[in-house]
């Protein structure tokens, strides 16, 4: 066994609390960026063992930078593993944040969880990532929830956001109806997962198909 679940299962760090369900969509879409220089920013810090988990699985090129609102959470900076308190609903914050350490190649908001955060987060972060970046929101069925400001389509929800940019990434589709943003220029991909979304970035090719010449079909008839 080996990769991030035995790098969890075996943890003898801080304690770390993750759905085991979520590790094939970790692993599908930060394994990349394993032994690779990496800055990722884990939104909400929880006990710290996750960070030290990062840590652990991407190796000593990345920088890990954590961000609570828990003036307490400044204790578990270490080396490759900076701390920031501040809140991630305010973009001056946020904006901070970036020029410190951005642009960020993978983004993991695992924060306060309340659809308003969520959405300023993703607003301002997700446009000044690397080109190829990797953004991912989980425990998402926070956005069926009231109390965190979802609800059942609710249009609050980060999840119904999710729905209308689904559309913008087939904006070119839509002749004309939807005109394309910087959303439909810079992502490739959505990836959606029990209680996560993914979002890959990159340039979008052009929507150019092969020129395949009609074929002509010979009606087939039996021999005289």
């Amino acid at each position: 066994m080996s990769g991030l679940w035995a790098e969890f299962l075996t943890n003898g760090g801080r304690s770390v609390h993750k759905w085991a369900h979520y590790f094939p969509a970790y692993e599908r879409h930060l394994a990349r960026y394993v032994n690779r220089p990496c800055r990722m920013l884990e939104i909400g810090c929880a006990h710290g063992g996750s960070l030290q988990l990062w840590k652990r699985w991407l190796g000593p090129l990345a920088q890990i930078v954590g961000v609570d609102i828990q003036p307490g959470c400044a204790a578990y900076a270490e080396h490759n593993i900076a701390i920031r308190i501040g809140d991630q609903g305010d973009s001056d914050f946020l904006a901070k944040l970036h020029e410190e350490f951005g642009p960020f190649d993978v983004v993991l908001d695992d924060g306060s969880h309340r659809q308003s955060d969520i959405a300023t987060s993703f607003g301002f972060l997700y446009p000044r990532m690397a080109r190829d970046g990797v953004y991912m929101v989980e425990d998402l069925h926070t956005a069926y929830w009231p109390e965190y400001g979802g609800g059942l389509r609710n249009p609050a929800s980060f999840l119904e956001t999710c729905k209308h940019l689904v559309d913008e990434l087939n904006a070119v589709w839509t002749k004309g109806a939807l005109p394309p943003t910087e959303f439909t220029h810079t992502t490739l991909s959505m990836h959606f997962y029990d209680s996560i979304v993914a979002f890959e970035r990159g340039a979008t090719p052009p929507r150019v198909g092969p020129q395949i010449p009609p074929v002509e079909v010979k009606e087939l008839r039996p021999p005289a």
